[in-house]
């Protein structure tokens, strides 16, 4: 596969080429990949068996414990990615017990239905998208040519079909003669007059109490508000947009959308838990009263039940769990035994090395380093870094987090920001003039800093 193209949408991965994508993307943590792979493809293998079988066989959830920075939350997002389906990162501190204020934990299902909508009608667009188009073009040409009324009505009066015949058959050469010209975009400056439909503003529903509501108040007032209408002077550009939109809207069936978001959430979704170690309980702290109890309500929705949403109820039996945490004060055999039992495959993500940050910043795809370079090249300039200038940066990087705390591969950003600060700032007044960034260079501009432990704490 050319490095440069995309990964293909489809669930029937193999474990090795699984982690072989994932390796365009993120450094090490091999033992994470393995099983992330393993899992998508025991998803695969399900779809295969027989439903009644099907039914049986629960999800293997993931439960990854390693400090931040490490590639714990890229693992799942690129997951997601890899198979188009569904995917919701949420924070587990965020959720409270019931009966204490804060959001429920069902709130998640609703969320991933949410994202579960946006990738289905984005899916059924590129579906309609010719027949949008062909629409889109003759409604432009509608309103680049009209047809008269005034020739029509006197060819009429002269009482001729003859007149009519050649009324008409002059419209439709000059109307394909604009249909050229449109599609060769010499129309695109030229105004036209179109009514356009304001869309309404979101209304803001909330309060205590609230985050169980699951009527779509915003379409219910859709349907009971009148459309706001206005006519109003756009180019052919602007009213492209617009109608390309209203036809898409047209073609879509939004109740069929609905139902299939539901479908690729119960059979296909990925819900990822973050900071899952900071709802275990502290012996003798008033403020982790709803901790534990954060537990309890997580519990049924992990197991298998079902939650009502706005579009309709959601089964959690089959959505594929990834819970992650630092566990610095506490293990993951402090959760809650059910819990535990409900994440059966345990992954520990290493602290990374010197190496892993020099691969960091020049391995995978849209790396740092490429990164940096693409946005100073807009200006013109073109910026290389050689290679003990990377070693340098990696060391840098590596000491830091080691001084003080630790938040992995985000130190590289502080870094890369602090190094490049001067060059940022000057590059569009440098005149397209190359920029080479050595070891001395890279030393030149940090080293008082990394090495000085009270500036490294305020600066990086």
């Amino acid at each position: 596969m050319n490095e440069n193209q995309p990964a293909p949408k489809r669930t029937a991965w193999t474990p090795r080429e699984t982690v072989a994508e994932l390796d365009r993307y993120i450094v090490g943590q091999d033992q994470a990949k393995r099983a992330i792979a393993i899992t998508v493809r025991n998803r695969w293998r399900r779809s295969q068996l027989p439903e009644a079988m099907q039914a049986d066989i629960a999800p293997k959830n993931i439960l990854m414990a390693g400090p931040t920075g490490v590639g714990k939350t890229e693992l799942a997002r690129r997951l997601a990615k890899l198979t188009d389906a569904p995917f919701v990162k949420v924070e587990a501190t965020k959720y409270t017990e019931v009966g204490y204020y804060g959001r429920d934990v069902e709130s998640m299902v609703r969320d991933l239905v949410e994202n579960a909508i946006s990738l289905v009608r984005a899916q059924a667009e590129e579906h309609v998208a010719d027949k949008a188009d062909r629409q889109t073009e003759e409604r432009l040409l509608d309103l680049l040519i009209p047809r008269s009324s005034v020739s029509s009505s006197l060819s009429s009066d002269l009482g001729g079909g003859s007149e009519q015949s050649e009324d008409d058959a002059r419209y439709e050469r000059s109307r394909e003669k604009f249909r050229v010209m449109l599609r060769e975009g010499l129309m695109e400056e030229k105004t036209v007059e179109m009514n356009v439909t304001a869309r309404s503003a979101p209304m803001m529903i909330g309060g205590v109490g609230m985050e169980n509501l699951d009527v779509d108040m915003q379409g219910m007032f859709e349907k009971f508000m009148p459309k706001n209408t206005k006519r109003r002077a756009v180019t052919v550009a602007e009213a492209r947009k617009i109608i390309v939109m209203e036809e898409t809207d047209k073609l879509l069936d939004d109740d069929k959308i609905a139902a299939d978001a539901i479908e690729a959430c119960q059979t296909n979704g990925i819900i990822f838990i973050d900071e899952i170690d900071k709802v275990i309980a502290s012996e003798g702290k008033n403020a982790d009263v709803s901790r534990q109890g954060v537990q309890r309500d997580l519990l049924p929705i992990v197991e298998g039940t079902s939650v009502q949403t706005k579009h309709g109820h959601v089964k959690t039996d089959h959505i594929l769990f990834i819970a992650a945490g630092a566990f610095h004060h506490g293990r993951p055999a402090e959760l809650m035994p059910e819990l535990q039992g409900r994440f059966p495959i345990r992954v520990e993500l290493d602290e990374l090395t010197k190496e892993d940050f020099e691969r960091i910043l020049t391995e995978p795809k849209n790396s740092l380093i490429s990164q940096y370079q693409a946005l100073i090249g807009t200006e013109g300039v073109q910026v290389t870094f050689t290679s003990d200038a990377i070693e340098r940066l990696a060391e840098y990087g590596y000491q830091t987090n080691q001084m003080t705390q630790n938040i992995g591969a985000r130190r590289l950003y502080t870094i890369l920001e602090q190094l490049l600060d001067e060059l940022n700032f000057e590059a569009s007044e440098m005149a397209g003039a190359p920029v080479e960034i050595n070891a001395a260079y890279v030393k030149d501009r940090l080293a008082d800093i990394c090495e000085d432990e009270d500036l490294s704490r305020f600066i990086l």
